[in-house]
């Protein structure tokens, strides 16, 4: 795998035109090739797929200020690039990161109140980019080092599995497009003034046993009682069917974004070169031509004024 890594990194730094590495996904050991498209079909009960024992290779100290770009080229962006593309297509977000395709994640000094991937305090379930029209189909969460005391988990809740412990009522006013989802603030650091949301949406879609779900305990809102009272029930549900995984490195969480929301514990930062680091890819089984054709860089999703009412 660290060979097929390293090798995927490097056609990274090669080709800023455009990147292909199909043939590289069929050397992937054929088990977890397996496993991974499996879990793609989108079927998971749980929602999220747990694989140990990655190669990460050697490392700097953990970064303490956003954008370093010192693993660029590194394998382990190789190794994600190839799990999102065996899922889907690897994508980046224009109003994110300036359309990064590999995540840092780590604190960062100043940042540790922040509900995002530069904080350190409990982050509580949610759907990635939720307010987006082109949510990722897939996210990934590869660890490089742990927190000091071995304590910060990642948390991952289905609604598959949570849906059980909503009423009939709640369940039909939660398939209600009644709800609003604000810009995360990931989204939102350079917009002045109150965070835009998205259009109305419902929290639940689809049929059993295919139930989807889009949802941010920190954003999400409706203006109807009612709605906000199955909100909180939604909330607590997904408390109690909560999976959690204290990543070591080397492990890699996938998570289907349309089935489980996740989150993060809360843990204590250092910023001694030895703090907790993730890496993060987005993954999107298809991209729209329209959306394709639109990117300002390959593999990255244009910005939201330029798309917004499209979807």
């Amino acid at each position: 795998m660290w060979d097929l890594a390293v090798r995927a990194a490097g056609r990274r730094a090669e080709n800023t035109s455009g990147l292909s590495i199909g043939d590289l996904l069929l050397d992937i050991p054929a088990p977890l090739r397996a496993h991974f498209n499996e879990f793609a079909a989108g079927t998971s009960r749980e929602g999220f797929l747990l694989v140990r024992g990655l190669p990460v290779g050697e490392l700097p100290k953990t970064p303490t200020a956003h954008r370093t770009g010192e693993l660029t080229d590194h394998g382990t962006a190789g190794l994600l690039t190839l799990v999102a593309d065996l899922l889907g297509t690897l994508v980046g977000y224009e109003d994110e990161k300036n359309g990064t395709l590999i995540h840092e994640v780590h604190p960062v000094p100043g940042e540790e109140q922040r509900i995002e991937n530069s904080g350190s305090v409990a982050f509580d379930f949610h759907t990635e980019n939720v307010h987006h029209p082109l949510r990722p189909d897939f996210l990934g969460l590869l660890c490089l080092r742990q927190d000091h005391e071995g304590v910060a988990a990642t948390r991952v809740a289905s609604i598959r599995e949570a849906a059980g412990l909503l009423t009939d009522s709640q369940r039909a006013i939660l398939r209600k497009p009644v709800f609003r989802s604000a810009y995360p603030t990931s989204f939102a650091r350079n917009i002045d003034g109150p965070r835009p949301s998205s259009g109305l949406h419902p929290v639940l879609f689809g049929h059993e046993p295919d139930l989807f779900m889009r949802f941010n305990s920190h954003t999400t809102t409706s203006e109807e009682p009612t709605a906000t009272a199955a909100l909180r029930a939604l909330a607590e549900a997904l408390e109690e069917a909560c999976h959690e995984v204290i990543l070591a490195p080397g492990d890699l969480v996938v998570v289907d974004n349309h089935i489980s929301a996740h989150g993060r514990s809360g843990f204590t930062p250092r910023f001694d070169g030895s703090d907790r680091w993730l890496r993060r890819c987005y993954s999107l089984r298809s991209v729209p031509r329209w959306a394709e054709r639109m990117m300002p860089r390959p593999r990255v999703i244009p910005a939201l004024t330029d798309i917004t009412g499209v979807l």
